[in-house]
């Protein structure tokens, strides 16, 4: 009884030393704080620390503390997709603030030079809290650290305005931030329950680490396709900043983790002075956490190889980009492996570590602002001696694709220019308008060399993340080396090309599919109440080649007069900056426009499975994609609900990643609804189940080859992780002909995998429309053994069940929002459904 009294009192001590939330358990207590300045509590109603931070508050606070202080301006510099203001602090000392655009444009300027003063100019910290929306310590540290800065007294804090800039992002991500926030304090008790099982610890789908879309945004660093991505891009690009820090959580019973990582995942074209450095700034970081007695570890788990993640992007940018990963509470206190882990102690560790990295950017600031100057100079240094090299990229089919991906290297400040004129290079014609030309010598030639590349060999055989991101193949777009005599004017403001009807035709029009933007424009016609038809053989009109693909639109015989079609056509073409051309006769050289090989479309009503089950960045990828790129509307339809849904009313059903699948009685439902005549588009895991439902045979390939032979024990995880295909690059083969390749200019695709699913190919050759080649390899890290496997092997397979059919693909077609190369696989599997 007296041993279980004492656990008790220990138990009890223990939360309530860690539960404290006045700002004693988390401030510096040598120093005084300006009683003018505004605390935490003052503006938001509670401690720091007692309840979640929800935006709204956030941002209150952030501009009470501007406010009050003129160490202190505050930009709003957009907008999320739930109209959330995207903020920036700019955090020195008044006299900078007095000068601070002489002082971005000296800091700017030392990048661009062979000479430049280290000695007294200040060194810029660019600090961002809570990517992760689940992950709310860094958001809520934010708090503290603002009022620390703004409030704390003394020549040492002083100093560190003197010789800081801070910029300050108090939330990367503020949709998901108040999406877990309200989860989180909806379920808190006022009596803390520490038990991993209560409610608070399980969010329901998709929870709150994601945005609107439910993308994971510290993977868009590289991409940009996000609009918080794209302010904080702008933001970085703008000032060049020496270091960049990312606080992030981990699982409940981990510690606390500071770069550097493991070493051997580095990616190659990062400085080995960018990881000494690192190292350097760490030793601030363990002995602040020293100081307050945390756990900590570093060089374990986490890498700095995808460019695409917060504290990797800046290793390509002559910055130092570093990584905080806190154990999570996930709530407000739970039970682990170390202990009770409550959300103070979370918060504290997080704000020391923001801390820390201003004191080691101080203690090491002419070493990092040299480092910072000797990249760029060294990288003019490569630049110029690349002389008169450039790439030049583009589809002589679709320029809004390459617009796209040209808008991506102007938001990364690389210089692009339109080509001089039409040329032709290793059998590709790049064409003026379809085509830009990037010159490599320039100021972000190293950025320009991590974005094109492709690379196949690797120092470690396991990655954090993918190991491949070539742009131009993730585009689908044809690439090459040539030189900028082929270059024309350098493009200042990028504009996407106009679009519209060639003239009124009274008989019919035609537009092809290989457009980027076709399947919107189609998708309004159809929606209109036009009919139109798609051409299953490629023909000549007017001279003019059409392939495969080609949409025809009779002008007669519509619900509205010639004149309304040519008006209406004329507008959603400009809208989808696609050329429409008017034909006057339906003879042509090939197929007739009355031919029955033109075969009648119907308007999508797709409903897109998302809750329980399913894989939610898989399922917002492609909400994301009919929604804001195509202006598609999908029926986000729960699993929860599956049941009692009449699914009459579509006719497409897309299934993402699923491990579970349906139940018994759902499964039914779903093969009658195929049966009947409906389409069920499905990718990765979701093939397994529908093959152990027999609602499709798939003939998976088996891999008995590997063997564990002189592995230890200690190398057991590292052996099996070598097997893990994180995200590569392969190469297949099209069959142009078939429906679901419609639009693809060439015979050959660039696909991203990150599944161990291989196919067999079908007996058949015209069952395999898509097909890896021999040596499918483009870029990225893939096994010997699942290399084998790969080859020859097919990333689809299509069924049918009664009058409906079931399209499933291996790997995700629309990963990550910038694989827009692929994009076209699903909108052919959604609009010509019928022919496949």
């Amino acid at each position: 009884m007296r041993h279980i009294a004492l656990l008790f009192l220990l138990v009890t001590s223990t939360l309530l030393s860690q539960s404290q939330t006045d700002l004693s358990y988390y401030l510096p207590q040598d120093i005084q704080y300006d009683s003018s300045i505004p605390t935490p509590e003052s503006i938001i109603g509670h401690n720091v620390g007692k309840w979640h931070i929800t935006h709204d508050k956030l941002v209150q606070y952030m501009y009470a503390l501007a406010n009050s202080s003129d160490r202190i301006s505050i930009e709003d510099r957009g907008k999320t997709f739930e109209d959330r203001p995207l903020l920036l602090l700019t955090i020195t000392s008044p006299e900078n603030h007095k000068k601070i655009d002489a002082i971005q444009s000296v800091h700017i300027n030392a990048t661009a030079s062979n000479d430049a003063n280290i000695e007294d100019r200040p060194i810029v910290v660019y600090q961002g809290f809570s990517i992760h929306g689940n992950e709310p310590s860094g958001a809520n540290a934010g708090l503290l650290v603002a009022y620390y800065l703004a409030a704390g007294q003394g020549s040492e804090i002083e100093n560190l305005l003197d010789n800081t800039v801070i910029l300050f992002d108090p939330s990367f991500n503020p949709d998901g931030l108040q999406r877990f926030a309200y989860w989180a304090n909806t379920n808190r008790g006022m009596n803390l329950n520490p038990d991993p099982n209560d409610r608070e610890y399980r969010e329901v789908w998709p929870g709150g680490r994601t945005n609107h879309y439910w993308f994971d945004m510290n993977r868009d660093w590289l991409p940009v396709q996000l609009p918080e991505s794209r302010a904080r891009i702008n933001t970085f690009h703008n000032w060049l900043p020496n270091i960049l820090t990312d606080h992030h959580e981990m699982g409940t019973n981990s510690s606390f983790f500071f770069q550097p990582g493991i070493p051997s995942r580095t990616h190659p074209l990062t400085p080995k002075l960018n990881q000494e450095l690192t190292k350097g700034i760490a030793t601030y970081h363990a002995k602040a956490l020293d100081e307050i007695g945390s756990l900590y570890y570093s060089e374990e788990s986490f890498d700095d190889f995808y460019y695409g993640k917060g504290s990797t992007f800046p290793d390509i940018n002559g910055g130092i980009g570093i990584l905080f990963e806190q154990a999570s509470s996930r709530g407000h206190i739970q039970e682990s492996d170390n202990g009770l882990l409550t959300f103070p102690f979370t918060i504290r560790n997080q704000f020391t570590a923001a801390l820390s990295t201003l004191e080691a950017a101080n203690g090491l600031r002419k070493e990092i602002l040299e480092y910072q100057h000797n990249f760029f100079k060294n990288a003019r240094s490569e630049a110029s001696k690349e002389g008169n090299k450039a790439i030049v990229f583009g589809d002589e089919k679709d320029a809004a694709k390459t617009y796209h991906l040209a808008e991506i290297l102007k938001r990364h400040h690389i210089s692009i220019h339109d080509v001089k004129s039409d040329f032709t290079k290793n059998g590709k014609r790049y064409k003026k308008g379809y085509s830009y030309i990037v010159p490599k010598n320039q100021k972000n030639t190293r950025l320009i060399n991590a974005m094109f590349e492709k690379r196949t060999t690797f120092q470690d055989s396991l990655f954090y993340d993918i190991s491949a991101w070539t742009f131009p193949l993730a585009f689908n777009l044809d690439y090459t080396e040539t030189t900028t005599a082929e270059a024309g004017a350098e493009v200042k403001d990028l504009q996407h090309r106009n679009g519209g009807v060639t003239s009124k035709s009274d008989y019919a029009y035609l537009f092809e599919w290989n457009e980027y933007y076709s399947p919107k424009l189609l998708n309004q016609v159809l929606k209109k109440g036009l009919r139109a038809k798609v051409s299953m053989k490629t023909f000549k009109a007017n001279g003019k080649p059409y392939d495969y693909g080609t949409i025809m639109i009779p002008a007669q015989n519509q619900d509205m007069s010639s004149d309304k079609v040519y008006t209406l056509l004329n507008q959603l073409s400009q809208e989808s900056y696609i050329t429409i051309d008017a034909v006057s006769t339906g003879l042509n050289d090939g197929i007739d426009l009355g031919s029955n090989n033109f075969r009648s479309l119907e308007l999508p009503k797709i409903a897109l499975l998302v809750g329980d089950g399913i894989t939610s960045y898989d399922a917002g990828e492609i909400w994301h994609l009919l929604d804001t790129r195509y202006d598609i509307i999908a029926t986000k339809l729960d699993t929860k609900n599956f049941r009692r849904a009449d699914l009459s009313r579509y006719n497409t059903i897309i299934m993402v990643n699923s491990y579970s699948g349906l139940d018994d009685n759902n499964t039914k439902k779903l093969k009658t609804w195929i049966q009947n005549g409906g389409t069920l588009v499905a990718y990765r895991n979701a093939l397994r189940w529908l093959n152990s439902k027999e609602l499709i045979k798939i003939d998976f390939k088996k891999n008995n080859s590997l063997k564990a032979k002189n592995i230890s024990y200690e190398q057991r995880v590292d052996f099996r992780g070598a097997q893990v295909i994180g995200g590569a690059i392969f190469e297949t083969k099209l069959d142009r002909s078939h429906p679901i390749n419609f639009g693809y200019k060439n015979d050959e695709l660039a696909m991203f995998r990150n599944t161990t699913l291989f196919i067999n190919a079908d007996k058949n050759s015209y069952n395999n429309p898509i097909q890896y080649t021999k040596n499918p390899l483009l870029s990225g890290y893939i096994s010997e053994e699942n290399l084998d496997s790969l080859s020859l092997s097919v990333p689809l397979k299509i069924g049918g069940i009664g009058r409906g059919t079931i399209v499933a693909f291996t790997d995700n077609t629309n990963f990550r929002a910038f694989w827009y190369g692929t994009n076209k696989l699903l909108m052919n599997a959604i609009f010509f459904r019928e022919e496949l």
